[in-house]
């Protein structure tokens, strides 16, 4: 018989139990109603555990030059990774993740240039402790298309790829200090330098996402609830860049770079009526696909403040010129200036001097003491102060590209005023000296320089923003400007002028040569004839000209027999000939006599023969493409305005490629424009060698090189 207590001590604990089912029933039923476990609620709990989102890469925009070739776009990389667990399969005939590591590391490893064993080895441990998947640290990312295409056609079971995207040059150094880079950090592409960083705000996308419901391997469920927001891609960036041109100088300066070894060189070429930039470049120089090893992250012809030297003397002189106190046929005594007391006497380069000459030949020789006499006693030194800044020496061009510095006037002491005059002691970068020509070359108004043509959309050819020429100043007249054209044009086709070695083959040529000296460490100056920047800012045709260029080469390796010129006028030369003819720009090497023009007369569907002997009558130059006994075409075409000295080509119902020895680059581009050939052009002058040979079938789509020569 079970005592009293026993009974009570059982209905203690059915009455504990009833009180803890209460409870836990109780809990499950507020569960049940409300979906909330301490605040949280469970429904929304589970379909955030179950979803995934992320982020969707919006395309940088695109960069261009002036003619829509791609400077700068978003290339997909591919990132590999390897699932390896088990348990993703659910059936072995059709494998989800690595089932044999062995093979499958054997397979990757010489496509990844990576060691097999340490690849298997990778996989094997992830797998051991449980991982779901497993990379393979940089040789697995930043993967080509071309590569990752390769493997998956290996159809190795488990093995997958994220793509990524990678801001991509396709060609390399060219104009690298102008376009700048990009790279991605944090998965997103920032811009670092050039105009990658000036117009971020423009190129730069906004991200999409994309969000879905998932099991626990991360596969998309039957119905997922997806979520999707686009990306905006950013927008395009049309640049005054011309890829031909660029091309002409990044070739003529890498000439320049590997024989003479310079410590710099620093080149631009501008459209001064403008002020569009056309091409620019600087040595050292390096690839934005590959930052690893940059010598110069400066882009030198905006941020290098130097002494100019004598490339300042045009300005003096212009300065004079539009004060009316130039008399170019009045004589001073050559060799030394005086400045005063306490100070040296400057010399010309020749400390000797030429005795007695006029300051028209001052400036031919490039005097220093005729630069000090003109700026101190015909100018004054405060109304010169004045003029400096009016070519706005004192101050940034405004181009738009970041990183831009200015010289700085030294005009304090007597000696800095009288060495301003000829470029010593005050300081100008390329960029300067080329806004202040501008207004040589463009009959007195001074153009600021730029960059950027315009921008477009990413989805459209609607222009969202478009450059507009500006004019800065007018520091001298029309007039002053033709004086100063024909002054520099001396100095390049006039006796004693230090710019003979910059004559071109068919245009006229005006321009300053410049001796800078480089500041010693040590104080004063560096000597030995190596030891300068040396530099040229020359203009063409000179009577109008279309193209100004700036060259400098700093301490080049030069032979015993050469000179500063030698680097400094093959690089000028080369481009500027090269350039015009490309602009199709008439010849203008009579521009002082009277040029004969007629329109090209029509002479299509006549008999060969006839044809050329009636334009025979009229031009010197006339070519015969091809053994066809009708005319097809001319180049150029009939009705054009031609020169009595242009070649006139005459394409046959028969052509083939015709001898082009002789031929300018002009002619050469003509003929390959017609038959839609591929050119490409080594040196500056006429034609001496070319790819296909005469009497050659001319094929569209074709390749030709030309190697060209100046005349003899």
């Amino acid at each position: 018989m079970k005592s009293a207590n026993t009974h009570k001590g059982a209905a203690l604990l059915i009455i504990l139990f009833s009180i803890m089912f209460l409870i836990i029933a109780g809990r499950f039923l507020y569960i049940e109603t409300t979906a909330e476990v301490e605040g949280v609620n469970l429904e929304k709990w589970a379909e955030e555990s179950r979803t995934t989102s992320y982020q969707l890469d919006a395309s940088r925009g695109k960069i261009f030059d002036k003619n829509g070739m791609v400077l700068a776009y978003d290339r997909p990389t591919y990132r590999l990774y390897a699932i390896v667990d088990p348990a993703f399969t659910t059936n072995k005939e059709d494998p989800k993740h690595v089932d044999d590591i062995q093979e499958t590391a054997s397979k990757l490893a010489p496509i990844l240039d990576m060691d097999a064993a340490k690849m298997a080895e990778t996989m094997k441990e992830a797998q051991e402790a449980g991982s779901f998947q497993v990379e393979f640290g940089s040789k697995g990312r930043e993967i080509s298309r071309k590569t990752m295409k390769k493997i998956k056609e290996m159809d190795l079971s488990g093995i997958k790829f994220d793509q990524r995207s990678k801001r991509y040059y396709p060609n390399g150094k060219f104009a690298s200090h102008i376009i700048g880079f990009a790279r991605t950090e944090n998965g997103h592409i920032n811009g670092v330098t050039g105009v990658e960083k000036q117009l971020e705000e423009y190129l730069e996308g906004e991200k999409g996402k994309i969000s879905y419901e998932r099991d626990k391997y991360g596969v998309k469920l039957l119905d997922p609830n997806e979520i999707l927001k686009p990306p905006d891609d950013g927008e395009n960036v049309h640049l005054t860049i011309d890829q031909k041109i660029q091309t002409f100088l990044e070739d003529a300066m890498s000439s320049v770079q590997e024989q003479y070894k310079p410590k710099k060189i620093m080149a631009a070429v501008m459209d001064p009526e403008t002020g569009q930039i056309l091409a620019m470049s600087n040595r050292p120089s390096y690839n934005p696909n590959d930052i690893g090893d940059v010598e110069n992250w400066y882009n030198d012809v905006i941020s290098y403040p130097f002494e100019p030297g004598s490339t300042m003397k045009m300005f003096t002189w212009a300065a004079a010129i539009e004060e009316g106190v130039y008399n170019g046929k009045e004589k001073f005594k050559s060799g030394s200036y005086d400045i005063g007391e306490n100070y040296r006497a400057i010399h010309d380069h020749n400390y000797e001097g030429w005795g007695e000459i006029t300051f028209n030949e001052g400036f031919r020789r490039s005097s220093n003491v005729a630069a000090a006499k003109l700026a101190m006693e015909k100018i004054g030194p405060q109304t010169f102060r004045e003029y400096l800044s009016d070519f706005h020496f004192d101050q940034k061009t405004g181009i738009d590209l970041p990183g831009e510095a200015k010289g700085k006037i030294l005009y304090k002491w007597p000696i800095e005023k009288v060495t301003t005059s000829f470029g010593q002691g005050t300081t100008t970068t390329p960029i300067q000296l080329m806004t202040a020509a501008t207004s040589i070359a463009n009959d007195g108004e001074m153009m600021r320089p730029y960059v950027l043509s315009k921008i477009t959309g990413s989805d459209s050819d609607k222009t969202i923003e478009i450059s507009e020429p500006e004019v800065i100043g007018e520091p001298i007249s029309a007039e002053t400007a033709k004086k100063m054209r024909d002054l520099l044009g001396s100095v390049v086709t006039g006796e004693h002028g230090t710019g003979a070695p910059y004559k071109l083959g068919d245009y006229s040529v005006a321009g300053k040569t410049g001796t800078a000296q480089i500041p010693s460490p040590d104080g004063g100056y560096m000597t030995g004839r190596e030891n300068y920047i040396f530099s040229f800012l020359g203009m063409a045709p000179k009577k109008d000209p279309e193209l100004l260029m700036y060259v400098a080469v700093q301490q080049p390796e030069l032979e015993p027999t050469e000179t500063g010129s030698a680097p400094v006028s093959y690089i000028f030369n080369t481009v500027m000939e090269n350039s015009l003819h490309y602009l199709d720009i008439n010849p203008d090497k009579n521009n002082d006599q009277q040029v004969k023009t007629q329109e090209l007369q029509d002479v299509t569907n006549m008999s060969t023969k006839d044809a050329v002997a009636q334009l025979q009558k009229t031009y010197e130059h006339v070519s015969v493409v091809g053994n066809g006994g009708k005319v097809e075409a001319t180049l150029p075409e009939a009705g054009t305005t031609t020169l009595n000295g242009e070649r006139i080509i005459v394409i046959t119902d028969q052509p083939t490629m015709p001898d082009l020895t002789g031929w300018s680059l002009r002619d050469v581009q003509r003929l390959a424009d017609y038959f839609n050939l591929k050119m490409e052009t080594m040196g500056s002058g006429y034609v001496v060698k070319q790819s296909i040979e005469k009497g050659s079938k001319l094929k569209g789509d074709g390749y030709l090189v030309v190697e060209l020569s100046p005349p003899q």
